[in-house]
């Protein structure tokens, strides 16, 4: 890439950010009121009268909802926004674990808010929904990458290139709803890794942010308290991060115990907690015990599940380091 200021580079994402919107436009946007979805939010709104759509835990605090009404607010459009419950969230957890096979918690909390989402905006009509999916992955937005040096950050910004996966497509097949995610486009995917780093994480008032070019481009667009918002997890953002504590006071620690053995002996599988435990058993009865059907190659240590060689995580059972 050619030796541009930070404002040459700027000028230039906006421009290739109003082509990605406006080449995968769609009905509805899943608006965290993050960065990612609002920067999406507010560009494609100028070409289609867009809806957003918002969904917390029910009694949670669930920071997603105030930050989506302020964007949504800014921008004048239709804004959807649904509470869901204990019981629509198993549902949806027993939607995610089948869909994507896994019963790795965090796979199951974050997609079970997408799950819920992508069916509320089809129930209120949306047929094609955007997402904000692979900023993170592509602009260095995770706060786990900021200890690398540049030599280390770039080889595990590469590592994640080559294995990212984004559950809202395969969940929005199964929904029945055209997922579209715009930071997927070649084009952007192109211009994003090959920026100089120094643009993707950098210090601002002290502290270290990634996406610092996303914030810096679009500041003049968005509330600054979307500019310079933390990165959440969706679970965190949410509210679903109460489900650890919640399967604590379900499953005695007698039934765990005794459970955590027997699959351990019969199945060759070792659960970390209870919530997991809840997880496993409806994988175990949906999909079936958990296996490699290659005789050689890498195997998770926990699950026997079949693993990249390029990943140091199971994706099945979300077991890290292997």
């Amino acid at each position: 890439m050619e030796v541009l200021s930070g404002n040459e580079i700027c000028v230039q994402l906006k421009a290739l950010v109003e082509r990605i919107a406006h080449r995968n436009l769609a009905e509805g946007i899943l608006l965290s009121g993050g960065l990612d979805t609002s920067i999406l939010a507010a560009v494609a709104s100028k070409y289609i009268r867009l809806k957003a759509f918002t969904c917390a835990f029910q009694g949670a605090t669930a920071p997603d909802i105030e930050h989506a009404i302020l964007m949504a607010n800014r921008l004048r459009i239709s804004h959807y926004i649904h509470f869901f419950d204990e019981e629509e969230l198993y549902e949806a957890a027993r939607f995610v674990i089948k869909t994507l096979q896994v019963f790795d918690p965090m796979e199951v909390r974050n997609s079970s808010t997408i799950y819920i989402g992508l069916k509320f905006a089809k129930d209120n009509g949306a047929k094609s929904i955007m997402t904000g999916d692979a900023l993170d992955e592509l602009m260095a937005g995770y706060p786990w990458l900021f200890k690398y040096g540049e030599g280390e950050l770039e080889a595990e910004l590469r590592k994640i290139w080559k294995s990212m996966t984004f559950s809202s497509i395969p969940i929005g097949k199964a929904v029945g709803v055209e997922v579209k995610v715009p930071y997927l486009d070649p084009e952007f995917m192109e211009f994003a890794m090959k920026l100089d780093l120094r643009y993707k994480i950098r210090e601002e008032n002290g502290q270290k942010w990634g996406k610092w070019i996303m914030r810096k481009a679009f500041e003049d667009m968005l509330p600054e308290k979307i500019v310079w918002r933390r990165k959440d997890p969706i679970e965190v953002g949410s509210g679903t991060t109460i489900l650890p504590n919640y399967f604590k006071s379900k499953i005695s620690d007698e039934e765990f115990e005794s459970k955590r053995r027997k699959y351990l002996k019969e199945d060759g599988v070792t659960l970390r907690d209870k919530e997991q435990l809840f997880y496993y058993e409806i994988y175990r009865a949906e999909i079936g015990v958990p296996g490699s059907k290659k005789p050689s190659g890498k195997k998770c240590p926990q699950c026997n599940s079949e693993v990249p060689e390029n990943t140091n995580f199971c994706r099945t059972c979300g077991a890290y380091p292997i």
